[in-house]
């Protein structure tokens, strides 16, 4: 049963065979950093175009509720 589960597993005697795994793991992972950086960015741009919207919308809501009390 063990020999079963350990049939898939390969583990080269020459270890030069992990060398472009190595290359593509390293790759990869700076990509994913990069993308999750510029989401980030995306994503503070976005707060902030909201909260000033949000800030407009009261002061207008503001300056209505003025002009009616006066």
């Amino acid at each position: 049963m063990k020999h079963l589960m350990y049939q898939f597993l390969y583990f080269p005697e020459d270890k030069s065979g992990y060398v472009p795994a190595a290359f593509e793991f390293l790759f990869v992972l700076i990509l994913c950093i990069a993308v999750f950086i510029i989401f980030r960015k995306i994503s503070k741009k976005q707060e902030m175009k909201s909260k000033e919207i949000e800030a407009r919308i009261l002061a207008e809501k503001q300056n209505t509720n003025n002009q009616q009390n006066l």
